[in-house]
């Protein structure tokens, strides 16, 4: 089973925004976005990793430390589309929300939660990487 890390970075917050994709201690995504935020940038890591694991064909599991996207994916995201995308006070990135849920609907990866900045090898390189990709480094 292959096994995903993936993390985004924005500085300031709002500002310059990169992600990065780790699958065996090494990036297989990265991209940015300026301006971005942190949040956006830890949602395209997702949608970098489930593409990624999709198009490898074999079974994957993906670590983020974002509480927030897991929740948008496995909670929040079906009731906002039961409501026809609609929720009081607006849903912040929708195209990207959309995009990705639809994708996780379809490829189902398993996702799992990581605590960030705890000596976790594989979210410790997609910290960094994500940093790297926040100053310009691309695949």
């Amino acid at each position: 089973m292959n096994e995903y890390y993936t993390d985004g970075s924005c500085e300031p917050n709002p500002g310059a925004g990169g992600f990065a994709v780790i699958l065996n201690g090494e990036p297989v995504a990265l991209g940015g976005e300026n301006p971005s935020t942190n949040i956006r940038m830890e949602g395209q890591a997702l949608l970098a990793a489930i593409k990624h694991g999709t198009e490898a064909g074999a079974e994957y599991k993906i670590y983020t430390d974002s509480e927030f996207w897991l929740n948008v994916l496995t909670k929040w995201a079906p009731v906002w589309e039961k409501n026809n995308w609609h929720k009081r006070g607006g849903i912040k990135n929708l195209e990207l929300v959309r995009e990705l849920y639809d994708l996780y609907k379809t490829a189902k990866p398993e996702l799992k939660w990581t605590r960030g900045h705890v000596g976790t090898a594989g979210n410790e390189s997609a910290d960094a990487w994500a940093n790297k990709a926040r100053l310009g480094a691309r695949m």
